[in-house]
């Protein structure tokens, strides 16, 4: 059996897998986004069957041979090669078909094959909007902010005072950096909102922590920052954040494991904090976590959880 990765191989999430897959004797079927004119998918249904294979090179592997796949592709608009290419030139029609097919196979492979996936390209669509998925999220058992999304300035001024502060951050996928409203100097911007509702949300205070789900295990790690958003932490505080590996209690544990498994999400970021006030606050969950960070500064075995589960070693 044969894991497929399919990613930029020099991304550091992709090559801690990659490393950690070799280590665990695994010779993964690399599917490289930039690659596109050297690799083929030919993926069909036959007599109710999902049956196929996936070319790579010199290499043909048959996709009922694939235990596991690692997704963590870049569109095709957004390859290198392909910037400035027409929607319809040959290159962005193959390279476009073959994105199609591979989504079509990890949609349905699953379900036909009992094939691991990590995870579905449909499964990750709940981070694309954060209110929606923040329901989600309370279904789950976790407490989330309280939010508002609104255009109207007088509504966003009255709810940073009712919470005695607040943040503004993405409604969608899109990252953002997450910082403090400051209703005197930014009076002024504030008018904007008329134009673009954006989601505001109280300032919650306590200590952070990254949880990541790997099927049934988790791997949590604690952040020390002073900064609103630690991830940028030295533009905002003027120094790194530090982290720390963290023993979630049990039964936080059961409820990301849970929640992941809720959002169809076997490998997930979720973003908890452990308010001063007693709560435990779910921001949100990363359906395709970035996890390099976490793994190397805080000493988590990440990639090797992921690649056994991926290997269905786990």
């Amino acid at each position: 059996m044969s894991v497929m990765v399919w990613g930029v191989p020099t991304e550091s999430p992709v090559e801690l897998l990659l490393g950690a897959l070799a280590r665990q004797g695994a010779d993964p079927v690399v599917v490289h986004p930039r690659q596109f004119l050297e690799q083929s998918v030919d993926i069909h249904l036959s007599g109710g069957e999902l049956r196929g294979s996936i070319r790579v090179g010199d290499r043909t592997t048959d996709v009922g041979d694939i235990s596991g796949v690692y997704v963590r592709p870049i569109e095709p608009e957004l390859v290198p090669e392909l910037k400035d290419v027409p929607a319809d030139d040959p290159a962005m029609l193959r390279a476009r078909a073959e994105f199609d097919a591979l989504m079509a196979f990890t949609e349905g492979a699953p379900d036909a094959l009992g094939c691991r996936v990590a995870s579905r390209l449909s499964a990750m669509a709940s981070n694309m909007s954060k209110p929606y998925q923040a329901q989600l999220v309370q279904k789950g058992g976790f407490d989330t902010p309280e939010t508002v999304v609104t255009d109207d300035p007088e509504e966003a001024r009255a709810f940073v005072r009712a919470h005695r502060g607040a943040i503004y951050k993405s409604v969608s996928g899109v990252r953002s950096i997450v910082s403090v409203v400051d209703l005197d100097r930014e009076a002024e911007r504030l008018e904007l909102i008329r134009w673009c509702p954006v989601q505001f949300q109280e300032n919650v205070r306590g200590r952070d922590v990254r949880v990541h789900v790997v099927g049934d295990e988790v791997y949590a790690a604690i952040v020390d920052s002073s900064a609103t958003d630690y991830r940028y932490a030295r533009a905002q505080v003027g120094e790194d954040a530090t982290l720390a590996p963290y023993a979630l209690p049990d039964d936080v544990a059961e409820r990301c494991i849970g929640l992941a498994r809720d959002l169809d999400l076997p490998f997930a970021g979720v973003d908890l904090k452990l308010a001063d006030d007693g709560r435990i606050v779910c921001f949100e969950v990363n359906p395709s976590p970035g996890y390099s960070w976490y793994e190397t500064a805080a000493g988590l075995p990440i990639s090797d959880a992921l690649a056994r589960w991926l290997m269905r070693a786990a």
